[in-house]
């Protein structure tokens, strides 16, 4: 029998409260880019059916859109590293990268997130902070919970494009 989904199996460790629909939702995430990543080869991960964003893109975005989302919902600006990594996420992953490569590196970035998430202050959630260059606004848990859906979103991509390159 399965594991049930993350959020039913109770609250992660050290993490606040109010965070802990975050955190499930991250470690939701991350248990299903590993279980389809580990089966693909590297040009499967590199295929863009239909002219679709490869998986690769989707697995390099989703790592970096957490650390940045993370790093202004510490009231931070991004670093020249930060501003790096997002112009090199157009290009997806690095060639041949292999499907165990890739679900480390996401298992690493949401650790980290989490990591994060345990040294987040409940009393700062609704502090406000700006996001980007046009430092647009929002707050905390508004970027902690976006971070949660947005990864989210990249992986149902990640799993439905595995579906496709896996059946052509």
């Amino acid at each position: 029998m399965s594991a049930p989904e993350v959020w039913l199996r109770g609250p992660v460790a050290g993490v606040p409260q109010f965070l802990q629909p975050v955190a499930h939702c991250l470690l939701q995430c991350a248990e299903e880019v590993r279980g389809v990543l580990v089966e693909l080869t590297p040009d499967q991960i590199i295929t863009s059916p239909g002219g679709a964003a490869t998986i690769g893109y989707h697995v390099t975005h989703a790592i970096g859109s957490m650390d940045r989302l993370f790093t202004y919902a510490r009231g931070e600006g991004l670093s020249l590293g930060q501003v790096a990594a997002l112009a090199a996420e157009r290009e997806g992953a690095p060639a041949r990268s292999t499907g165990t490569e890739l679900a480390d590196a996401f298992d690493s970035a949401v650790e980290q997130a989490l990591t994060r998430l345990r040294n987040t202050d409940e009393s700062s959630l609704l502090e406000p902070r700006e996001v980007g260059k046009a430092r647009l606004p929002s707050t905390v848990l508004g970027l902690l919970f976006h971070a949660a859906e947005h990864t989210h979103r990249h992986t149902g991509q990640i799993v439905t494009t595995a579906r496709v390159v896996r059946a052509g």
